[in-house]
């Protein structure tokens, strides 16, 4: 079985997840944005033993405490998709923590990228990475099939979309991903997204004005 325990991190709110499987203990922590020594105290609090950092695309509020994380932990930061380079890489995080007025964060290369159909474990428990695009061009989502849970990033939210201002946004592939890769999950799949709270595919579907069925 997987469970979850969600940490709303920094002023932006975001929704860093710690997911593990129940049987091992072992787990992943799901876009550290940042607040780092609360992130370890919870998983202290919870007793388990993280073996990856994944990441759902490279803005700053998602990124921001991976690094530290990872050196903390020594543990992998893996994801998203390749297409997010140019945020991750470079001097690019520097200029998003200037932008924002937030200590300096280095740019770094994640130790595995991830394609479209990829599998990814935690313990005994097996994630599907899915390539949704739109809100940045590398986003991925992380899907367990048993528990029929997502972790979606900033792709959808309940009662909203994600944001496609942002370089290299598209609001066109966006529409995509939640129509023809997420939705075709099932309607009884629960999501957690980037900021906000939870909702189903189904809830969405039937009420959410920028993507709903009406």
């Amino acid at each position: 079985m997987i469970g979850f325990s969600i940490l709303p991190v920094t002023a932006f709110q975001q929704n860093c997840t710690l997911l593990l499987c129940e049987k091992t203990r072992k787990a992943a922590v799901i876009d550290p944005g940042g607040e780092v020594p609360r992130i370890l105290d919870a998983i202290d609090k919870l007793d388990i033993e993280v073996e990856r950092i994944l990441l759902t695309h490279g803005h700053i509020d998602h990124v921001g405490g991976a690094t530290e994380l990872a050196k903390a932990l020594s543990v992998p930061i893996e994801g998203p998709h390749r297409e997010d380079a140019f945020l991750i890489e470079g001097d690019h995080l520097p200029r998003q923590c200037d932008r924002f007025g937030i200590p300096p964060i280095s740019g770094f290369t994640p130790s595995r990228w991830f394609d479209d159909g990829d599998r990814v474990t935690i313990g005994d428990e097996t994630l599907q990475v899915l390539h949704a695009p739109g809100h940045t061009p590398g986003h991925v989502v992380y899907f367990h099939a048993g528990a029929k849970l997502a972790q979606v990033g900033d792709v959808l939210f309940a009662g909203s979309i994600g944001r496609t201002d942002f370089p290299r946004g598209s609001h066109a592939d966006l529409i995509r991903a939640i129509r023809e890769r997420l939705f075709p999950l099932g309607d009884d799949v629960k999501f957690i997204p980037g900021h906000g709270p939870m909702s189903t595919f189904g809830d969405e579907r039937a009420r959410n004005p920028y993507v709903g069925d009406r």
